[in-house]
C-alpha cells in the first residue's frame, strides 16, 4: 500500500480528498509540517483556501518544499493547490511556491465568480494523470482564477468556457489540477489511481 501525505494549511474541507484517495488504497495521513515527509511516496496540496494564508502556511516548510521537487518526489496541486506552484497570484500580495513560471489571474468579470460546475476536458498533449482519461469527459470545477504558465508545454489539458482555462499541468513528478478529482466521479478517481501508480515508482 503506498503512503502519502495530505498538506494541511488550514483551509479544512479535505475529507473527501483523503477518502478518494483511501477508497483507491492509499495510506493517508494529514500533515502540518514538510520537514516530516520523508515517510511518504507522495504530496497532496489541497484546492480550498485563500491564495495568502495558504502560502503563509507553507512558508515554514518552503525549503523542505523545494527539496521535494528537487527530490522528485510525485506532489499533486489541487485548484489553489495547484495555483501556488506559480510566481504571483492576483488573489494575493505574496510570492507563490514558484516552481513553476508564470501567474495565476481572475476569471474575466463575464463570469459568475466563483465558477462553480461541470465542464469537459480537453486533451492537448499525452500525459500520466490523465492516462486512460477519454477526450471530453467531464470535471467538477470550483474556483475563480485560472493559471497562466509562461511555458505551456506543461498544459495536458484545458476546459473552455468562452476562454481556455487550463485544466491539467504535468511535467515530470509536479501535477495540477484546476478542478476537484475528489469530487469528479469515476473519471476523478482514475486521475487520483494515476496519481498514486507514480508515487508506487
Amino acid at each position: 500500500m503506498v503512503k502519502v501525505a495530505i498538506f494541511d494549511y488550514g483551509a479544512g474541507n479535505i475529507f473527501s480528498l483523503k477518502s478518494s484517495l483511501e477508497k483507491n488504497e492509499a495510506e493517508v495521513d494529514i500533515i502540518t509540517n514538510l520537514k516530516k515527509i520523508k515517510n511518504y511516496s507522495g504530496l497532496l496540496l489541497p484546492g480550498v483556501g485563500n491564495f495568502d494564508p495558504a502560502i503563509t502556511s507553507l512558508n515554514t516548510s518552503k525549503v523542505a518544499f523545494q527539496d521535494l521537487v528537487k527530490d522528485q518526489i510525485p506532489i499533486l496541486g489541487i485548484c489553489l493547490g495547484m495555483e501556488m506552484f506559480f510566481e504571483k497570484s492576483e488573489e494575493g500580495k505574496l510570492s507563490g511556491l514558484g516552481v513553476f513560471d508564470g501567474e495565476v489571474v481572475i476569471l474575466p468579470n463575464k463570469f459568475k465568480i466563483p465558477h462553480m460546475g461541470w465542464n469537459d476536458l480537453q486533451i492537448k498533449k499525452p500525459s500520466v494523470l490523465l492516462d486512460g482519461v477519454k477526450e471530453g469527459s467531464w470535471v467538477y470545477f470550483v474556483h475563480s482564477y485560472r493559471v497562466k504558465p509562461k511555458n505551456e508545454d506543461i498544459i495536458k489539458a484545458d476546459s473552455d468556457y468562452g476562454i481556455n482555462v487550463p485544466a491539467v499541468i504535468e511535467d515530470n513528478t509536479l501535477f495540477g489540477t484546476q478542478f476537484h478529482p475528489e469530487k469528479s466521479g469515476k473519471v476523478g478517481s482514475m486521475m487520483i489511481k494515476n496519481f498514486l501508480r507514480v508515487c508506487k515508482k
